[in-house]
């Protein structure tokens, strides 16, 4: 952790330190290191969970994200994956959560259904988008999860931007499973945006 923080520290940028803070983006500690520099930074230390799992708790946004990067998504499994989302407190973290580590794991659909029915927008939008970075999730789990995400978090764009990934991400191969799983949606806000985007799509796709 001593040698990541020094590089960290190394390219520490405040023009992006500066923009997290005008959007609110929440963290004990931020240098403010480009995402694609973390990423390097984890590609160079290789998997290693229990370090991944030492940097995850630190309140530190790099650490944590180098974390998701270097876990062993093998190993999140069961009680696992509640570790994991506790730290899921911001559309970065998100998103990087559901790139480096949760798309890559055995019980994505375990956790789409528990995360899209959780009351934590951001929970389920990291769900959303590691079920359409895997390509394993099934065409009646796609559906039961989205519907309830939609249900459950009636006007956010987060969500919504979410479900809009998951669902361009299987219109080539199951486009009866995009028809039918819009057509299931509730009528707020969420559904509203989902639903302009992925008609346009479904449109243009062949």
């Amino acid at each position: 952790m001593v040698t990541l923080l020094g590089k960290i520290r190394k390219q520490m940028n405040g023009a992006v330190l500066d923009t997290f803070r005008y959007y609110g983006a929440k963290y004990g500690m931020n240098y403010g290191v480009a995402i694609h520099s973390i990423r390097e930074m984890a590609a160079e230390q290789g998997t290693d969970h229990d370090l991944a799992k030492f940097l995850y708790r630190q309140q530190v946004r790099e650490l944590q994200i180098i974390a998701l990067w270097i876990a062993d998504a093998g190993r999140v499994v069961g009680e696992e994956l509640d570790f994991w989302r506790v730290g899921i407190v911001n559309s970065e973290i998100a998103e990087q959560a559901a790139q480096g580590l949760l798309c890559n794991i055995a019980d994505i659909e375990k956790m789409l259904d528990n995360w899209c029915s959780d009351d934590d927008s951001i929970v389920a939008y990291a769900a959303l988008l590691a079920a359409s970075r895997s390509g394993t999730v099934g065409a009646e789990c796609v559906e039961r999860a989205v519907v309830q995400a939609v249900t459950n978090h009636l006007d956010n764009h987060l969500v919504a931007q979410g479900t809009i990934a998951l669902l361009a991400s299987i219109i080539t191969k199951d486009r009866l499973c995009v028809e039918r799983t819009i057509t299931k949606l509730p009528q707020n806000r969420s559904a509203e945006l989902i639903t302009e985007e992925i008609k346009w799509r479904l449109e243009y796709s062949f």
